[in-house]
């Protein structure tokens, strides 16, 4: 027993020790060996002191410097920055879409038979043009938009079965809305027979 005892006393004077050279505090261990409550009351004692830190010479102006504040003259005041503000800002204008909604239904009105029109040759031909005007527009700043130009070619062949029907019913009305519209159109001519449209060729087989 006795030899335990000893043992676990030099273990303990060791491991007090070793913790006061690497300047760590020191710490108890509960245990009924006589002269450990001495030895770390002795390392509180030994514990390192900090050295005092100092600055290379030039180095305490460099912060100084670096701590100023800024010079006022790259600060604009609350006035240049509102008048900066709006001369950056530009007035929006009208989109596309609605200048062509606005003259559409300017046209249609133009055209219109009565308050109540919509659906006479008339209105619906100088709606078609402007709606042709527009995606023709379009299709030059997007020639590759393959739906848009199949609607397109959709819209014309409509538009010239109207000026058709229209040439038609009245000759008149038709010669109007063509020159005022501006629409590139060959009025229908009437249909040949066949000894009309062949009769000028001989029909003799040759031998």
């Amino acid at each position: 027993m006795s030899n335990k005892m000893g043992t676990v006393t030099r273990f303990g004077i060791a491991v007090t020790a070793l913790v006061a050279s690497n300047g760590v505090g020191a710490f108890t261990c509960s245990s009924a060996v006589d002269g450990l409550t001495s030895t770390n009351a002795r390392s509180r004692s030994n514990r390192s002191t900090f050295l005092s830190v100092t600055m290379q010479p030039g180095l305490e102006d460099m912060l100084a410097d670096d701590a100023e504040e800024e010079p006022e003259e790259y600060i604009l005041s609350p006035n240049e920055i509102d008048a900066e503000a709006v001369e950056s800002v530009s007035e929006p204008g009208p989109s596309p879409s609605f200048l062509h909604a606005s003259a559409l239904s300017s046209i249609r009105s133009q055209w219109a038979r009565g308050e109540n029109d919509s659906g006479s040759p008339e209105y619906q031909i100088a709606g078609m043009t402007e709606r042709i005007s527009y995606l023709t527009g379009h299709m030059k700043a997007n020639p590759k938009d393959f739906s848009t130009r199949r609607g397109l070619l959709a819209l014309v062949n409509k538009r010239r079965r109207l000026l058709n029907y229209l040439f038609e019913q009245d000759q008149a009305k038709y010669s109007e809305i063509v020159g005022a519209l501006g629409i590139r159109h060959k009025a229908p001519g009437r249909v040949m027979s066949r000894d009309e449209q062949y009769g000028q060729f001989n029909s003799k087989k040759k031998k």
